[in-house]
C-alpha cells in the first residue's frame, strides 16, 4: 500500500509527519491511512458527492482538500461511528482505534500545524471497552460460513476465509500476501514489527489456495505480486476484506455485528487449542511476541471445559439418603 499515490495532499502531509518526524512503523502509518481513507470515503457518500450505491473501495479521494475536512461536524463523526458498528460490524475496539486516528489527524491540523481553528473531534467520546473473552465461531458455524461463499469471487473469498479460519492470519497479513510468499506447503507471513514466520497449510487450505491461484493467473493486473485482487484488479484492501467477511456472515445467517476478520483469527486459535495444539505452538502460529497474549485462549478452552462438565447428566445428581 502506498499512501503517497492514493492520499490527498492534506492527508499525505499528516502521514509523512508520522512516518518521518515521529518515526512510527509503516504498519502504524498504513493503519492511520486506511482509517482516514474509510472516513473520507464515507463522507463522500453521506454528503451525496457520489451515488449512494457506490462501493467504498471505488471512491477516489485524491482531490480532497483542507476545506472538506474543515467542514466536518461532530454529528457527522458520530454518524460514521454508527455506520462502522451497524453496517460494517466493527467492534468497540476497532471503533476506538478509528477515533484515535481521527483525533490524531485533527490534532495535527489544529494544534501542530494550525491549519484549522476548530477541532470537530475534540469532545468525541470513545466507546467503552470491556475486558472480555474474544468472540469466535464454533466449528459448526465455521462450516456454515465456508458453505455460504458464492458469487463471481467465490474462489478468492473462500480462500481468504480458509486462511483466516485455518491459519489465524491477521487481516493486514492477509492483504499483504505476495505470490513470492507461497511455498509448497506453507506461507511466509510478514507480521507485526516486520517479523516473519512460516505458517503451514493443511490439505483443505492448500486446495483453496490452488483453486484461487488457478483463477488469478488469468486476471490481468498491474500488481503482479499481490495474492488477492479486488474487483478493480488491484491488491485487495483491508476495507474490501472486511466488507466481504461481513456479507458472507450475513449469508450464513450468523451474527455479523460480533464477528469481524479478527474474530476469525480468534476462531482459528480456539479451534486449534481445543483440538490439542499446545499454547506455545499456538503462540508461534499466531505470531504473538508474548506468551501472555496467547494465554487468553486457554481461558476460552477452560470455559468450554466447564460447559462440558455442567452438561453432564450427572451434574445435579444428589445421592438418596439410605438407612443402615
Amino acid at each position: 500500500m502506498s499512501y503517497q499515490n492514493e492520499a490527498p495532499q492534506v492527508l499525505r502531509e499528516f502521514l509523512v509527519y508520522h512516518d518521518t518526524i515521529k518515526g512510527q512503523s509503516k504498519r502504524t502509518v498504513d493503519s492511520y491511512f486506511m482509517d482516514l481513507r474509510t472516513f473520507t470515503r464515507y463522507l463522500y457518500i453521506s454528503r451525496d458527492m457520489v451515488p449512494r450505491d457506490t462501493a467504498l473501495e471505488d471512491i477516489d479521494i485524491r482531490d480532497t482538500d483542507l476545506d472538506f475536512y474543515g467542514k466536518v461536524t461532530l454529528s457527522e463523526v458520530y454518524d460514521f461511528m454508527a455506520y462502522l458498528s451497524r453496517d460494517r460490524g466493527l467492534n468497540a475496539t476497532s471503533r476506538a482505534r478509528m477515533i484515535t486516528s481521527l483525533k490524531g489527524f485533527y490534532g495535527y491540523l489544529t494544534t501542530k500545524t494550525k491549519q484549522l481553528k476548530e477541532n470537530p473531534v475534540q469532545d468525541l467520546d470513545a466507546p467503552k471497552l470491556k475486558k472480555a473473552l474474544p468472540h469466535y465461531l464454533s466449528l459448526e458455524e465455521s462450516r456454515r460460513l465456508l458453505n455460504a461463499v458464492d458469487g463471481k469471487n467465490a474462489e478468492r473469498d473462500y480462500c481468504i476465509l480458509c486462511l483466516f479460519l485455518n491459519c489465524g492470519l491477521r487481516i493486514s497479513e492477509m492483504v499483504g500476501l505476495n505470490l513470492t510468499d507461497i511455498r509448497q506447503d506453507s506461507l511466509l507471513i510478514h507480521g507485526k514489527g516486520n517479523k516473519e514466520r512460516v505458517v503451514y497449510l493443511n490439505p483443505a487450505t492448500a486446495k483453496a489456495l490452488n483453486d484461487w491461484l488457478t483463477v488469478r493467473k488469468d486476471i490481468p493486473t498491474a500488481d503482479k505480486k499481490a495474492v488477492f485482487l479486488s474487483n478493480r484488479r488491484t491488491r485487495m484492501s483491508v476495507d474490501a476484506v472486511q466488507v466481504m467477511v461481513h456479507k458472507t456472515l450475513l449469508k450464513a445467517g450468523l451474527d455479523a455485528s460480533h464477528i469481524s476478520p479478527h474474530k476469525l483469527r480468534h476462531t482459528a486459535a480456539t479451534l486449534m487449542l481445543q483440538n490439542g495444539v499446545d499454547v506455545r505452538t499456538l503462540q508461534e502460529v499466531l505470531g504473538h511476541e508474548s506468551l501472555n497474549t496467547t494465554q487468553i485462549y486457554t481461558h476460552i478452552a477452560n470455559a468450554e471445559l466447564k460447559k462440558a462438565a455442567a452438561a453432564n447428566p450427572l451434574a445435579d445428581f444428589k445421592p438418596t439418603d439410605t438407612e443402615d
